[in-house]
């Protein structure tokens, strides 16, 4: 959801109580690793380190397009589902190992073994895939970017309103993603010191993908990450071979197991239904258990209670004759409602983390210029500890310089503005250039902001740039469309930039080089650039009601998205009665659950997140059901043998995402080539299903 949306784990730097612990933990276990216990690069010591060309080999980038490949259907086609992407960093490690591992050693044994694989290109592997997939989400092909589209844009006319549209199209949807792809990564660069190694910032998530990278090539993790791909491989192998099985019975709308009534006919009249989704399964594992019940908490406050007491005020509240997709309906209550709580959600953490950055970067500072009078620590210094030593100097090594970072951040602006208004002519070139002078700052925000507390806030810049650019250009100048293409442009460099800045980190705790991660995620970057527009083009083709309320692939947050700029640039007005009052008090409860979790610490484990909450305010509960029996498992399977769990839990879940996301391809093959499942499995009331058979008794009558 929105970029990864998961519940993520604060660092507490505002408590000076835990921060002396830490502090103290940090010191002894720096002491341990000056005695040669806990030291990782002690064991790493007699293998060399290769060169950053060396790291850059032609066998990972051929692993890496495969697995790109793979990753960008799993995230398309959870983005055109409900938004919800966890992270695939552990799957892309570990199969990026796995492949490599056997390709060396098939090699090994007839001899013609050239260069050993090591964690290095490991880590290489992992950072392009990640880049490429990543792009299957900041391109915006279930959110800004069809939000253009025509499909979506009649869902939200009413009446004689003028259609504002741009179809998507490979050609373009290519030269975009070049054009904006890129300025992230040249805007951050020149930060990576004072980011890793000044500041010592966490990064949790390329900490974490660090530690499994360097745990998979000593002699226990690669006996470990074996097994792994094992039980990674069952999964994977079961949950392709269920979806196929599950395809045979969707002959028509509303056919087969995705359409089980397993709580009742009522409960699915109101989406509240367990649909076998082996994917939303495993990413109910994979996502922490408070993110799982915040989103069936929102779909029992929704589609429960408030949607069937709203639709009691039907001919009140909103027209007795509105259609079901007319926002002027019931329709509008569930969009606004779910845009006022993301919003709110959004705006509130903006906000918290912008301010705990600005007070962490203060702190820094301050302590920095106490403590070395405004110099760096030495690399040989005796403070540091030997793998800081060894790992600090290697990250010292191979510089990229400050002025090709600069010269290719203003020579892609330069390109980007010439081009993207001849694309889209309502987008001036003087906004982009506004957007372009501002980005820096906000890249730099949102990669230290994720470095303290591993929360990116990308999509909630981009919202920011659909409101102040829509409002700028107004209605009548194609403030809509020039709002959605703001929120691109700015969402991929801010994203981009926080994604390098993880990477950065990996790499330094795995010895890789800035210049090999930085040429990886390039690579990465330019193979996403056209995998996933065309990736995007096959479900495009293959599903007609791709982006149609109530269809498989209903891409909830592109309504979402085209009515927020519909919103900034003709106001509230539009809104059904009472919308407005009811959008403003979840807005307020939005910030006050925040406000009430922070205040309460680690005892907030019991409170809902409201941006999970949102989802399923449009979309319903089903997925939200799905995810809870996945933390289900995974819950009874900790308790049984946590150590085993918490090895191959990741794997197992992994699996699942992985084989329901692959059988995707050959599924859009076969729509488009017009081969059709051979039945409908259909679910009916007994009544209804004593009229049809009465039905059918009497054709036969007459026949």
């Amino acid at each position: 959801m929105e970029n990864r949306r998961e519940e993520k784990v604060e660092n507490g730097n505002d408590e000076s109580g835990e921060d002396e612990k830490m502090d103290l933990e940090d010191e002894k276990k720096r002491k341990k690793e000056e005695e040669g216990e806990l030291s990782v690069e002690r064991i790493f010591e007699k293998k060399e380190v290769p060169s950053w060309k060396k790291q850059l080999t032609v066998r990972a980038f051929a692993v890496s397009l495969g697995l790109s490949v793979m990753f960008s259907f799993i995230v398309m086609k959870l983005n055109l589902t409900t938004g919800i992407i966890p992270s695939l960093n552990v799957s892309a490690g570990l199969l990026g190992f796995f492949f490599v591992k056997s390709w060396t050693k098939m090699l090994h044994k007839s001899g013609l073994l050239n260069q050993p694989f090591t964690r290095q290109e490991n880590t290489v592997i992992q950072t392009c895939v990640v880049a490429s997939a990543g792009i299957a989400f900041s391109g915006g092909f279930g959110s800004y970017l069809f939000a253009m589209s025509e499909r979506v844009a009649k869902q939200s006319v009413e009446g004689n309103e003028s259609l504002e549209f741009k179809n998507p199209a490979l050609g373009w949807m290519i030269g975009f993603l070049f054009i904006v792809s890129f300025l992230g990564l040249f805007s951050v660069v020149p930060l990576r010191k004072i980011m890793i190694i000044d500041f010592k910032l966490t990064y949790p998530s390329g900490t974490a993908t660090a530690h499994l990278i360097n745990s998979f090539h000593t002699p226990e993790g690669a006996k470990l990450a074996k097994k792994q791909v094992r039980e990674l491989g069952k999964f994977f192998s079961f949950s392709f071979l269920w979806g196929f099985f599950q395809w045979f019975f969707t002959a028509g709308d509303n056919c087969g197991f995705a359409n089980f009534p397993t709580l009742g006919l009522k409960a699915y009249e109101y989406r509240f239904f367990f649909d076998f989704s082996a994917t939303y399964v495993g990413v109910g594992m994979i996502c922490p258990h408070i993110i799982n019940v915040s989103l069936l908490i929102g779909g029992i406050l929704s589609w429960g209670i408030m949607w069937p007491l709203i639709e009691s005020r039907k001919g009140d509240w909103y027209p007795a004759d509105s259609s079901a997709s007319s926002l002027h309906g019931l329709e509008g209550y569930k969009v606004f409602i779910a845009i006022a709580m993301i919003l709110g959600d959004g705006l509130y953490n903006f906000f918290k983390v912008v301010s705990r950055t600005l007070m962490a970067l203060f702190y820094q500072l301050r302590d920095r210029d106490a403590n070395t009078n405004g110099l760096p620590v030495a690399v040989g210094s005796p403070s540091l500890s030997y793998d800081s030593q060894r790992r600090t100097q290697l990250f010292l090594k191979d510089q990229i310089p400050t002025w090709f970072a600069i010269g290719g951040y203003v020579t892609t602006a330069v390109i980007s503005i010439a081009t993207l208004p001849h694309m889209f002519h309502q987008l001036k070139w003087y906004y982009i250039l506004v957007l372009y002078i501002f980005a820096p700052t906000l890249a730099f925000c949102n990669a230290y902001g994720c470095g303290l507390t591993d929360w990116s806030l990308a999509s909630t810049y981009g919202k920011l740039a659909i409101f102040t650019i829509g409002a700028w250009a107004g209605a009548s100048n194609g403030g809509l469309l020039a709002g959605l293409t703001a929120c691109g442009v700015m969402l991929n460099i801010v994203s981009t930039a926080s994604d390098l800045m993880q990477d950065f980190k990996t790499g330094y705790l795995t010895m890789a080089s800035p210049r090999s991660m930085f040429v990886s995620q390039v690579v990465g970057t330019a193979m996403g650039c056209v995998i996933s527009p065309c990736v995007f083009w096959l479900f495009y083709k293959a599903f007609p009601d791709l982006g149609i309320s109530g269809s498989e692939y209903p891409a909830p947050f592109a309504i979402l998205y085209h009515n927020m700029a519909k919103l900034g640039v003709e106001g509230v007005s539009t809104l059904p009665k009472n919308c407005l009052v009811l959008s403003c008090l979840f807005f307020v409860l939005a910030i006050v659950i925040n406000l009430v979790r922070d205040a309460l610490g680690k005892r907030a484990w019991f409170i809902p997140i409201p941006m999970a909450m949102a989802i399923p305010f449009y979309l319903g509960s089903y997925f939200a059901i799905d995810m809870c029996v996945g933390s289900l498992i995974l819950y009874v399977w900790q308790r049984i043998d946590r150590s085993k769990a918490d090895a191959f839990g990741p794997a197992v879940a992994s699996g699942l995402i992985c084989g329901d996301g692959i059988w995707t391809l050959p599924n859009s093959i076969l729509a488009l080539a017009g081969i059709k499942p051979p039945i409908c499995m259909k679910f009916l009331s007994r009544g209804t299903n004593t009229k049809i058979d009465k039905f059918l008794q009497s054709s036969k009558v007459l026949n």
